[in-house]
């Protein structure tokens, strides 16, 4: 009898484990803000995916996606969401991240011209250069806007808007020598 209920405990703890590695990485595939083209439009859209929903759903079945936020609401109110259809397709390469990543690879800084690797998003992260030359932090762009952006802005490296941020809020402690 208690090997039977050290078995049947065993099966349990591996079935947990099954699912909740299952819902972990549904949850971390579908996290994130992407941008998708409208289908009602075909314009650039910043959506999120309920990942939390999803990984649930994900512990005893397929999950079905529902978006959480879309910048297009609430002007759009009865939306049919068939824009999930581009995320089911490729989660990952609609991710604001990814297209990020993807545009800074092989460019370099348009200060210092060093060239840009892998972004480390929660250490230094890059910025842009504007037409008016002021460098502008990510944060600052809506995502549904990158595509303008990217053919506006140039890649500045985090080390370089800091040194042009100081330059323009603090011109008075700023020299600037000559070229030797």
């Amino acid at each position: 009898m208690k090997l039977l209920m050290v078995f049947f405990l065993i099966l349990v703890a591996i079935s947990a484990t099954v699912m909740l590695v299952r819902a972990f990485r549904t949850y971390l595939k579908f996290r994130g803000k992407r941008i998708v083209s409208c289908p009602g439009n075909h314009l650039a859209a910043a959506v999120e995916v309920s990942a939390a929903k999803a990984a649930l759903q994900s512990t005893v079945d397929e999950p079905s996606l529902v978006l959480s936020k879309c910048s297009r609401w609430p002007g759009r109110p009865g939306c049919g969401q068939a824009c999930l259809a581009q995320i089911e397709e490729a989660p990952k390469s609609c991710l604001v991240g990814t297209i990020v990543n993807q545009w800074y690879a092989g460019q370099g800084c348009a200060y210092c011209h060093a060239p840009f690797h892998k972004i480390h998003w929660h250490d230094h992260a890059p910025a842009l250069l504007d037409e008016n030359n002021l460098t502008v932090e990510w944060k600052d762009v809506p995502p549904e806007k990158l595509q303008q952006t990217f053919r506006t802005h140039l890649p500045v490296c985090w080390n370089c808007h800091m040194a042009q941020t100081f330059r323009r809020l603090h011109p008075e402690l700023v020299v600037t020598r000559p070229p030797h």
